[in-house]
């Protein structure tokens, strides 16, 4: 059980798990067993959930980037058969907004790629924030109606940015991103400033998220298994991000940019303020 280790265990267990190292690593750089490296896990993963929805409220964002990045959990969407859950297994989405000014992540959510996620993710995200914002998305149409729902389509800023890519390449390169070969944008609703559409902290999150939670790092074996424990990755990742991790050409966490905090958290803060909570 969690509580069986010392808080400094605790620590560097949750050290390595935010820092991209898989259960199994962790296990033999700490000698602690990989149920308990998993159980610990889930546990302070499911309290920063509780944490953050408490702390990201009535929050001064002004430009929001938006985005889904793909995982899978228990095996890839090919080999879900029609006996599986599909709800737990195959093709699982995070959704992501930044705060382009704080670099703020108000909101996330896990699910499938589908209109249902789209709409709670929207709404909760509507909900955190203060002002009147400026969003930016790719071009997935599914955000479309639940923008205009929870913002109204008088009440947000708001444009798409379509990319166009070259053809997916063949033979040594194939694992390398397609080159961009154009862009478009497109207001939706309101006035967005066309020089603020922009994609690119979201997209370089994404890059942040593959590189901080093991589950997310392609080719590997590194999945997830459950989809509670892939739901307690990310949000651990994203309260360590927000609360503890200082952001280089900030000089202090987003949590701290946005008013949100005042101080730096330290990764003993995070711990045991995650473990204090009651998870439902």
């Amino acid at each position: 059980m969690a509580n069986a280790l010392s808080r400094s265990t605790q620590i560097a267990v949750v050290g390595a798990l935010v820092e991209g190292c898989s259960i199994r690593s962790t296990e033999r750089m700490l000698g602690v067993h990989r149920d308990t490296i998993m159980r610990l896990g889930t546990r302070v993963g499911e309290g920063c959930a509780v944490l953050l929805d408490e702390m990201m409220r009535d929050l001064p964002c002004e430009r929001l980037e938006l985005d889904e990045l793909w995982a899978f959990v228990g095996k890839k969407q090919r080999h879900v058969k029609a006996s599986d859950d599909s709800s737990r297994v195959g093709d699982v989405w995070t959704w992501v907004a930044i705060d382009a000014t704080t670099k703020l992540v108000p909101s996330f959510m896990t699910g499938k790629r589908d209109a249902d996620t789209a709409n709670a993710f929207i709404k909760d995200l509507a909900a955190r924030l203060r002002n009147r914002v400026q969003v930016t998305t790719d071009g997935l149409r599914t955000y479309v109606a639940p923008i205009a729902d929870a913002f109204g389509s008088s009440g947000v800023d708001y444009a798409q940015l379509h990319k166009t890519y070259e053809a997916e390449p063949t033979g040594p390169g194939r694992y390398s991103p397609p080159k961009v070969t154009g862009t478009e944008k497109t207001p939706i609703f309101g006035f967005p400033v066309e020089e603020l559409v922009s994609t690119s902290y979201v997209e370089r999150q994404n890059l942040t998220m593959r590189m901080g939670i093991r589950r997310f790092t392609r080719l590997t074996n590194g999945h997830s298994k459950k989809i509670e424990n892939h739901g307690a990755a990310v949000a651990m990742h994203f309260a360590h991000y927000n609360l503890v991790r200082v952001h280089q050409t900030l000089r202090c966490t987003p949590a701290m940019a946005a008013g949100v905090a005042s101080t730096v958290w330290s990764l003993g803060d995070l711990v045991d303020a995650a473990l204090a909570t009651e998870v439902p």
